[in-house]
């Protein structure tokens, strides 16, 4: 599959096969979130990899959209740590590069991932930053749940009256 093709075939997954994903595998997913660009190289991220059940199941209560990462067997946790940041107004920007690299790099690999967010709202990072006992400086920012899934499927989203060359 080249990357048009994934990007094609990416989408919001909520469900996933009794079967973890490997070691390998993960490391594969976070080697494409490290590879994003950022503001002025600052790759202010960092992550939690979570894969216990029981952990799984609790982060489930993060938010109201948080319920499919208790059924996932691979929950990644994409966190901001500002001693990285020499442009702070950037971060979400950077920290949302790295976790669309995952999803499309899941795709990639035969797995399936929803993105559900953390950041900018306030409560969620709050239940983020307790969980993990996060220190000063370091917030979340996304919560993605990871499984192989054979749900990817193509669906045209194109629609050519949102396209508009030289002038609005």
């Amino acid at each position: 599959m080249n990357i048009y093709e994934g990007i094609q075939k990416r989408r919001s997954i909520r469900s996933y096969e009794n079967r973890p994903v490997e070691k390998e595998t993960i490391e594969k997913l976070l080697k494409a979130g490290m590879q994003a660009p950022s503001a002025g190289n600052q790759q202010p991220w960092e992550f939690i990899v979570v894969e216990d059940k029981e952990t799984l199941e609790k982060l489930s209560s993060a938010h109201i959209y948080a319920g499919p990462i208790k059924n996932a067997p691979l929950g990644i946790i994409v966190l901001a740590n500002e001693k990285y940041l020499r442009f702070q107004q950037y971060w979400q920007q950077d920290l949302a590069a790295a976790t669309e690299n995952i999803l499309l790099a899941a795709v990639e690999m035969g797995l399936g991932a929803v993105w559900m967010g953390i950041a900018p709202d306030e409560d969620r990072m709050a239940f983020i930053k307790d969980f993990f006992n996060l220190p000063k400086g370091v917030e979340g920012f996304a919560m993605l749940a990871v499984g192989y899934s054979s749900a990817n499927k193509f669906e045209d989203r194109f629609d050519a009256s949102r396209i508009h060359y030289e002038k609005y």
